[in-house]
């Protein structure tokens, strides 16, 4: 059993679209807030693509501790620093609830927690899972709306109402921590 801990994974959408999550600091939404763009893409080996997996800013989620189905957590872009974010504006293809990247140094505000909806205990490496948005109550989703210029050919992640077939992901890559059978041992990697 390989259970996903604080990592840094390459979250893949499991719809029919198998896209990759991205976001890029020079980018922003085109409409909307104008925050920092989320985007899919087709190669896996972005280095674009990496989130870390962290609890919320009271420090609820210590590394190496298993991630559990129905907690919360913040998702923070490697590269950036900024968190995984939604909020009430429309996204610009879909118009449905614009996904952004918002704060400095994995800081950010309430709107920048996700609840883990998975089927076990623990988030395992190999499950599908659902983000729900805590304050606004929408699924992290990707579906077929690709940009134009300047992010051409990027697909539109976004927040739908509803849990569908468009709001499964799967980490794919990234450091997984293994468990230690004993806690008062910790290794470094």
């Amino acid at each position: 059993m390989r259970t996903l801990k604080q990592i840094s994974p390459i979250l893949s959408g499991l719809s029919e679209l198998e896209k990759w999550v991205k976001s890029l600091a020079i980018n922003s939404i085109p409409t909307g807030s104008g925050q920092q763009s989320v985007t899919g893409v087709e190669a896996s080996d972005d280095a674009n693509s990496y989130w870390r997996i962290r609890g919320k800013s009271d420090g609820s989620c210590q590394r190496g501790t298993p991630v559990k189905c129905g907690q919360a957590i913040r998702l923070t872009h490697v590269n950036t620093g900024k968190n995984l974010h939604t909020h009430h504006f429309p996204s610009p293809l879909s118009n449905n609830q614009e996904v952004s990247a918002f704060g400095d140094d994995g800081e950010g505000d309430d709107l920048d927690i996700w609840i883990v909806q998975c089927s076990g205990t623990h988030w395992e490496r190999e499950d599908a899972v659902r983000f729900k948005h805590v304050g606004t109550e929408v699924f992290l989703s990707i579906t077929g709306e690709q940009y134009g210029h300047p992010i051409r050919g990027q697909r539109e992640v976004h927040g739908m109402p509803t849990a569908n077939h468009h709001n499964y992901w799967k980490a794919m890559e990234g450091v997984f921590i293994k468990p230690s059978m004993d806690p008062a041992k910790h290794d470094e990697l």
